[in-house]
């Protein structure tokens, strides 16, 4: 689907553009430029495909997004192989000593680090009550009474939050430092959540519709800066490749198990308490964010 797509082109793109190798101060700036063009894409591929759908029908609006996804691929195999620090593959080698290489040697290297267990529980709960909460949305709009029009006015809203949030969430991570960044702007990715309880109570209302989209996207944005720079910042320089893979699938394993039964859940429970659990999932990973950058800050859970 687009919507599994889109991060599969994320992943293709920020393994070659090998961001960890900037300074750490710049990680944040750089990441947030980063995300810029990825938010671009993805209003791209919603809400702007809601939009082309009522002027060209949804056959026409999905080839079109489907032709832009190739634009990924295309500029991927354009941009010149970044220079690798690890030692080269002979090229007599056996298929087997390639895929330790590439496979085994980057798993062994990254969980034998210290708190490799406490960190990979942390990303994948990071994401969880967001995107519990997330992939309800269009249900959760179309049965309060939103027309598509609304929906996909609200778009810009989105936007210009999130490049707004992003911006921010990078200057916070040049400022104060990744772990606080992430700290501060964990936080107001949970607080966010609560804007979707006074949606709940708000049927029919766009101007709350456009200012819940605009608060939630807002702390998206700040949160994926910083938490997007504490990955690449975990990613060995030998294997950047292997450590973003594992790095980036933990959170859509989150997503696609607990995730999966956001529906069931919402038609069990209704609107206003399936979101009030969406914001206490997301407090696990909050307490684990806490213990996580005692023990092992990010300079020292990353790899020499």
């Amino acid at each position: 689907s687009l919507h599994d797509a889109l991060p599969i082109c994320q992943d293709i793109a920020i393994d070659a553009w090998r961001i960890e190798t900037f300074p750490p101060r710049l990680q944040g700036e750089a990441l947030a430029a980063y995300v810029w063009g990825y938010r671009f894409a993805l209003l791209a591929a919603t809400t702007g495909v809601i939009w082309a759908s009522g002027f060209t029908g949804w056959h026409v609006a999905l080839l079109g997004i489907a032709l832009l996804l190739l634009l990924g691929p295309v500029v991927t195999l354009l941009a010149p192989e970044p220079v690798a620090d690890g030692a080269p593959i002979a090229a007599g080698d056996t298929v087997a000593s390639r895929a330790k290489h590439a496979v085994v040697d980057p798993l062994l290297d990254f969980l034998t680090r210290p708190g490799a267990v406490m960190i990979l529980a942390f990303v994948a709960l990071f994401k969880l009550g967001e995107a519990m909460g997330g992939i309800m949305t269009a249900p959760f709009y179309r049965g309060l009474g939103f027309s598509r029009d609304a929906i996909a006015g609200s778009g810009p809203f989105s936007l210009v939050a999130t490049l707004a949030g992003i911006t921010l969430g990078g200057v916070l991570v040049a400022r104060i430092g990744v772990g606080r960044a992430l700290l501060w702007t964990g936080s107001a990715q949970t607080v966010a959540m609560a804007m979707y309880e006074v949606l709940a109570h708000a049927p029919g209302q766009v101007p709350v519709l456009y200012l819940t989209v605009a608060t939630e996207a807002f702390a998206q944005g700040m949160a994926d800066a910083a938490f997007l720079t504490y990955l690449s910042g975990l990613c060995s320089r030998s294997f950047t490749a292997t450590h973003y893979a594992l790095l980036s699938s933990i959170p859509a394993l989150a997503i696609h198990t607990i995730g999966g039964f956001s529906g069931v859940l919402a038609d069990k429970v209704g609107w206003v308490a399936f979101y009030a659990i969406c914001t206490f999932a997301a407090l696990p990973a909050m307490g684990l964010m806490v213990l996580l950058l005692r023990r092992y800050p990010p300079e020292q859970a990353q790899a020499g």
